[in-house]
């Protein structure tokens, strides 16, 4: 497929509410594949469609145990709360502490349009979140309690 263009701290499509995707048809597919192969090609663990200058409710997440595909996805339960350290694709080198939950179960729609359900903690589940962020146009320095740049 592709390697996409990251879209960088700054540029509108990063702050933007993410419509709905309507309609699943080749182009949204070639889109969660071109996603995939840009997220693997900057040693991403999650990639929104806003990263790469699209307005869609889609996100891709790999947390080393294969690759996760979401349309319109939804948070729709969660429990506790962790502090961790999270980085940004489209924020290079700049690294904060951000509180999440600590697991949360996410619907949403999978390529073939059939609803699935993810549950995940720890890294998987901090992705997860981070990602549908982007889709509401909130990026991990929003939430950030404390800021570092690496010397």
């Amino acid at each position: 497929m592709a390697v996409l263009e990251i879209r960088k701290a700054g540029e509108k499509v990063l702050k933007e509410q993410a419509l709905p995707v309507e309609n699943i048809d080749r182009i949204i597919k070639k889109l969660l594949s071109d996603m995939a192969d840009t997220m693997y090609e900057y040693d991403g663990v999650g990639l929104a469609a806003p990263q790469v200058g699209v307005s869609l409710r889609i996100i891709v997440v790999d947390n080393g145990d294969g690759l996760i595909e979401l349309i319109n996805p939804v948070i729709v339960d969660s429990q506790g709360t962790e502090t961790a350290t999270e980085g940004c694709l489209s924020i290079p080198g700049i690294f904060g502490e951000v509180e999440r939950y600590s697991t949360v179960t996410v619907e949403g729609l999978n390529r073939n349009g059939k609803k699935i359900q993810v549950t995940g903690s720890e890294l998987l589940g901090r992705a997860l979140q981070h990602e549908i962020d982007h889709l509401n146009g909130i990026l991990f320095i929003d939430r950030a309690k404390s800021i570092t740049t690496p010397r």
